[in-house]
């Protein structure tokens, strides 16, 4: 029944509470005034303002990956959308639940083609897994409840709510029901044991991915490998792994291709739990994109939306293994202080050292991060977050989500300089909210991958004007300032004795910390 003295954006907002969306990342503009209105009279959801849709975005789905449960955002019309894409792509492609709420014309102005009017829902379907544009005050409830529902579906997806303004405003409105969040798929237990015979020994490798690498499950991989003398391995991005010492310690496959086609041609049978096949990051001349070896026998036990829990347990008793001890249980293993000069290898290690019990790493290290993995395995036990989709400026946004999920863990963004660029406004929400969040910025003044990427495709004599193309010395970018001038406080180090000093502080103080790392 429709209440008359609630609004639509009233209902918006009463819904989502009911369906636990607590959270909203906000950058709203006039569209959205009444639900800003909703936001400032009703208890219960916090709001967190942003200064760019990036960043609202970003942070929604670092949310998402420590809270297990989406947060929601509100973004200003088509325009504001749009700017929120590259990140919204990036949680797509790591699973994430997102709740966007974004605002539209009233029906009666989008008939004028007013500057801001634009195809929102032609914008939005890309990035999204479920689209609605809610047609009266009377469906706003009932549409964000199925957008809530939406987003949780396994793994988490993308759900993009249109809220007009004039169902906003217009009374009338009715709070949505309560929800329940839909149940993982089966996984495939047709082929359980064709995967459980594929599994014998060193030729053979169980590649994990999704909600796979949790503690408990990757545990349950490691007794498979101990009975059965099979690799394990996970995908090169994942949304979250559970690392650290007393966990079991898997591998990445390598981003450069040269290097992962070595390390995965010995494998002749592989069985895929929450992964997908290898494949390259890009396509390159004269290099295949299909990394595993010709002939491999490949065996999709589960897929990303799928139980993967129940796969693992039932492939591990399917061959005998409940009670084997696990394998390959990191050890602690914290190498000693390194001095002088900082360069990539004592980077890893003070990074290591410094990581503190149940941190949150996340990591958009680009380039300079490829020694971290092992350098951190027997670190304190932490939980490592990757950029899922390849598009930067992920990590400063994501650490803003994963702070304010965890407000009790310390967050350790790693972050190259020109990725930090593009979201260098997160910085400021960090101040605004007293987030605990620590961010090394790597300071090379290049982006350095793109010119590994030029000989990856065969450019093998690049001249000085595509050099400058990749290079971010003209001018320097200050750091140390521009951190300032959002209110976090900020060194520059060149020593490791500088470096461990400042990652002691800013791991133990109450707020955010930034150190630019020259490199």
């Amino acid at each position: 029944m429709k209440d008359e003295q609630m609004n639509g954006a009233e209902s918006l907002v009463q819904t989502l509470l009911a369906n636990e969306v607590e959270v909203c990342f906000t950058n709203p503009g006039t569209s959205e005034m009444h639900f800003v209105a909703a936001l400032d009279h009703i208890a219960g959801m916090r709001s967190v303002l942003a200064l760019q849709e990036g960043v609202a975005t970003g942070a929604a789905d670092g949310y998402f990956r420590m809270a297990r449960k989406p947060a929601s955002t509100l973004l200003h019309l088509g325009p504001g959308l749009a700017n929120g894409l590259s990140n919204l792509h990036n949680a797509k492609k790591a699973g994430s639940g997102v709740v966007n709420i974004v605002g539209e014309h009233a029906a009666s102005h989008i008939e004028l083609d007013a500057p801001l009017t634009s195809d929102i829902e032609g914008i939005a379907g890309p990035v999204s897994h479920w689209v609605r544009t809610s047609p009266s005050a009377g469906t706003v409830g009932k549409d964000a409840a199925e957008a809530v529902q939406a987003a949780m579906t396994a793994p988490g997806q993308i759900a993009t709510l249109i809220l007009p303004s004039d169902t906003a405003w217009d009374m009338g409105g009715t709070p949505g029901e309560t929800l329940k969040a839909p149940s993982p798929e089966a996984y495939d237990a047709s082929v359980l044991d064709t995967a459980a015979a594929a599994l014998d020994g060193p030729e053979t490798l169980l590649l994990l991915g999704g909600t796979a690498l949790t503690e408990e499950n990757l545990e349950i991989a490691g007794r498979i490998a101990a009975k059965t003398g099979c690799a394990l391995l996970a995908e090169w991005a994942n949304a979250r792994m559970e690392r650290g010492a007393g966990r079991v310690a898997v591998e990445r496959v390598p981003y450069p291709i040269d290097i992962a086609l070595k390390v995965l041609e010995p494998f002749k049978r592989i069985v895929l739990v929450g992964a997908r096949a290898p494949i390259g990051f890009f396509a390159y001349p004269g290099k295949p994109a299909v990394l595993t070896r010709e002939g491999a026998e490949i065996t999709a036990l589960a897929h990303a939306g799928a139980d993967l829990g129940t796969a693992l347990t039932d492939l591990c008793a399917s061959i005998g293994a409940q009670d084997t001890d696990p394998a390959q249980v990191a050890e602690p293993d914290v190498s000693d202080a390194p001095e002088g000069r900082i360069d990539l290898d004592k980077l890893a290690v003070c990074i290591a050292r410094a990581i503190p019990k149940d941190g949150i790493v996340v990591d958009e290290s680009v380039t300079t991060g490829r020694a971290f993995s092992p350098a951190t395995r027997g670190a304190a036990p932490h939980t490592w977050l990757n950029n899922c989709g390849g598009s930067i400026g992920y990590g400063l946004p994501t650490a803003i989500g994963a702070a304010v999920a965890c407000p009790d863990r310390r967050v350790l963004a790693l972050v190259g300089d020109g990725s930090a660029m593009y979201t260098v406004q997160a910085l400021w929400t960090m101040a605004r909210e007293g987030l605990n969040v620590t961010a090394l910025i790597f300071a090379n003044r290049s982006y350095k991958i793109l010119r590994g990427e030029l000989t990856n495709v065969g450019v093998g004599n690049p001249g000085p004007r595509a050099i400058d193309m990749l290079s971010l010395d003209r001018p320097a970018l200050d750091w140390v300032q521009m951190s300032h001038s959002m209110g976090v406080d900020a060194v520059r180090v060149t020593e490791c004795e500088e470096l461990e000093a400042a990652l002691a502080d800013g791991l133990t103080r109450d707020g955010p910390s930034l150190i630019e790392i020259m490199l």
